[in-house]
C-alpha cells in the first residue's frame, strides 16, 4: 500500500504533511466551551393520583425535565420523525431525566404539561401566533402567556357533576337522552399514537375519517356494564349527537389536563373569543 493511501484503498490528499498543525493539546485541557444544561421540575395535573399501583409514576406530583438544546431541535425538524407522528415524544423522552419513565404510558394531561415546560424553557414564556377576527377579518398577532398554565379543576368538576371515579381510576357518566351509563378510562400517550395511526391509516385508504368515533371507542370501557368490543364500537357511532357533546365536555371537565384558554380580543373592532394553544409541533417554533 502506497503512503497516499488508507486502508479502503482511497488515495489520501496531496501534501498534506505540508499543512500547518492544530497546536497539540493534552487530554487534560479544558474545552474551549462548557455548559451544564439545567433542570426544572414540572407539576402534573394528575399528581400521580391516576396512575395504578406498580407505576413509575404513581404518587408522584412533579417531573424533572432538562431544558432544550440544539439536539432537541434536530428532533423537532426530523422528516421521518416528523412523518411518523412521533417527534415531539421522541424530544420529550430526550428532555425527561428520570429515564425510567415511558412517555406512551403517561396520562395525555401530564404530557401536555411537559409539552407547555419544554417550550416555556426552549423559547420564553409567550407564544405568538397570527389571528384573523371572524368579525371584521382584521389580521393581528395574539400572544399567549404560557408561564403558568392553569389545570383543570377535576375535583370540583366531579363532585359538581355527581360522577362515579371506580377504583380502577375510570369514571361512570350518565348519558341524558339515552340514560346509558357510559365507563370511560382516561387516555395515555400510547392512545394518542394508536388514534394517530388509525387516522393516517384512513387518509391512504380514502376511508372518510372518523375522529370523534375513533376517540369514543379509545375511551370507552362499557356500557352498562357491557363490555363487549362490538357492542362498544357500535354505540361509538350510533350514539346520539346530544349525548356525545355531553359526555365530551364532562370528560374534558374530569379529566387531569392543563387549561391554556385564553381570550382573544380585536384592537380594532372589539370581538371576542376564547381561544386554545395548539400542541403540536409547530407550538415550539417562536413567532
Amino acid at each position: 500500500m502506497s503512503r497516499n493511501e488508507n486502508r479502503g484503498g482511497i488515495p489520501e490528499t496531496e501534501g498534506i504533511d505540508d499543512l500547518p498543525m492544530a497546536p497539540a493539546t493534552s487530554a487534560s485541557s479544558a474545552p474551549a466551551f462548557s455548559w451544564s444544561i439545567p433542570t426544572e421540575f414540572v407539576k402534573l395535573p394528575s399528581r400521580g393520583d391516576f396512575y395504578p399501583q406498580g407505576h413509575t409514576l404513581q404518587g408522584i406530583d412533579r417531573i424533572e425535565i432538562k431544558y432544550m438544546t440544539a439536539k432537541e431541535e434536530d428532533i423537532l425538524t426530523s422528516r421521518s420523525l416528523l412523518k411518523e407522528g412521533v417527534a415531539l415524544d421522541r424530544m420529550l423522552q430526550n428532555l425527561v431525566v428520570d429515564k425510567t419513565i415511558d412517555l406512551a404510558d403517561m396520562l395525555v394531561g401530564d404530557k401536555n404539561a411537559l409539552l407547555v415546560a419544554a417550550r416555556a424553557t426552549g423559547y420564553g414564556e409567550n407564544y405568538e401566533t397570527s389571528v384573523t377576527c371572524p368579525s371584521c377579518n382584521e389580521t393581528d398577532v395574539f400572544e399567549f402567556d404560557i408561564s403558568d398554565p392553569n389545570f383543570t379543576e377535576f375535583e370540583s368538576a366531579i363532585n359538581h357533576h355527581n360522577i362515579q371515579r371506580t377504583e380502577n381510576n375510570t369514571f361512570l357518566i350518565l348519558l341524558p337522552m339515552t340514560k346509558v351509563t357510559v365507563e370511560c378510562r382516561l387516555l395515555t400517550g400510547r392512545d394518542e399514537m394508536r388514534i394517530l395511526k388509525e387516522a393516517e391509516r384512513k387518509a391512504k385508504k380514502k376511508i372518510e375519517a372518523s375522529p370523534t368515533t375513533d376517540w369514543f371507542r379509545s375511551m370507552v370501557v362499557s356500557i352498562n356494564g357491557d363490555t363487549d368490543p362490538l357492542s362498544l364500537m357500535a354505540f361509538a357511532g350510533e350514539m346520539p349527537a346530544r349525548d356525545a357533546r355531553h359526555l365530551r365536555i364532562i370528560y374534558s371537565e374530569v379529566v387531569p389536563n392543563i387549561n391554556l384558554t385564553q381570550t382573544y380580543e380585536c384592537p380594532k373592532c372589539a370581538y371576542s373569543a376564547d381561544m386554545e394553544v395548539p400542541l403540536n409541533v409547530d407550538f415550539f417554533w417562536p413567532g
